[in-house]
Formats: C-alpha cells, structure tokens, sequence
C-alpha cells in the first residue's frame, strides 16, 4: 500500500491531498501542485488527467518544490501506484516498430542504453516481467515513462512523442 501527501505551495505549505491509490483526476482536490511527500510506494504523477503529459517518477521521499521531481510546472494532474513487485524483471527492446529488427533483451538497470546497446533510439518494446522506469537521457534523467508488463508495439505506446530512449531503471531497486 502507497502513501503520498500533494501540497499547493512550495515547502509543504497550503492546502494538502492525501492518496492512496491511483487517481485519475487530481485537479478536483486542489489547483495547483509545488510540493510532495511520498510516505510509502513508488508513484507515476502526470502533467494532465488521465495519465497523459509529461511523467515523474517519485519514490519515498521529501519534494519540497517541483524541480525536485524535475517537473516542468506546477500542474499534477493524475497520479498512478506503481505495484511492488519482487521477483525478476526483463524487457526486450527492438530498434524498429511493431518489435521488428535487432532486438536486445535486459534484466538489470541500464544507465546508458546508447553504450550498451549502440541504440539512441527504440521504438518498440516488450516488458515480460516487473516495472520499468524509461528515461528519456543516459543516467537516469530526462522525460519518464511507466513501462508495466505489456507489449509496446511504437514509442507513443508508452507516451512518448519520440523515440529517444537514454537509460532504463527497474521499480524494484527504488522502493
């Protein structure tokens, strides 16, 4: 079970939101987002309603404003419980769409997918087992996506409005 506390102002301050599970429409308990407390879990916000716009990966843990979480703004709209789930993890990338061309598989974290794999770009995936976070820059920076286990078949899948893939981290290590 997750925990996470959305305030309006920087530093904890103004009205709060308390979540436990995931939300879909956030913007009815409050207009605006500068700072989080993650008491337990690993959570997805993003930007808009729905799970759609830019993503940030947050895990236990004090945001006293939202460049911490590298957030563009201040507009949280929706948020996700990323599940806790031990065990392995594995993906396969695949250079081209629909999980055509080269393809690589992975079951440990990857801080630069370009040295590793000579790939500055994927566009498809398959994640067969646990949560991944994708960055969109090498060493785990740049634009996050929430890849569960499913089949990603082209990079949009995923939310992306590009194919830019940098580093990958599996949810296991961060809780």
């Amino acid at each position: 079970m997750g925990k996470i506390t959305f305030f309006e102002d920087r530093s904890f301050q103004g009205r709060c939101y308390e979540c436990s599970s995931d939300c879909p429409n956030l913007q009815t308990y409050f207009s605006r987002c500068n700072s989080v407390r993650v008491d337990s879990g690993c959570w997805m916000l993003y930007e808009r309603p729905n799970y759609q716009g830019h993503q940030y990966f947050l895990r236990r843990g004090e945001y006293p404003d939202y460049q911490q979480w590298m957030g563009f703004s201040d507009s949280i709209r929706s948020c996700r419980l990323i599940p806790h789930q031990a065990g392995t993890h594995r993906m396969r990338l695949y250079e081209k769409e629909d999980h055509k061309g080269v393809m690589m598989e992975l079951s440990e974290d990857c801080s630069c997918i370009q040295d590793r794999f000579h790939l500055s770009e994927v566009r498809s995936l398959q994640v067969l087992e646990g949560c991944w976070v994708l960055y969109e820059m090498p060493n785990y920076r740049g634009r996050q996506y929430l890849l569960r286990p499913q089949e990603y078949r082209r990079f949009q899948d995923w939310g992306s409005v590009d194919a830019k893939a940098g580093s990958l981290r599996r949810v296991v290590d961060l809780y």
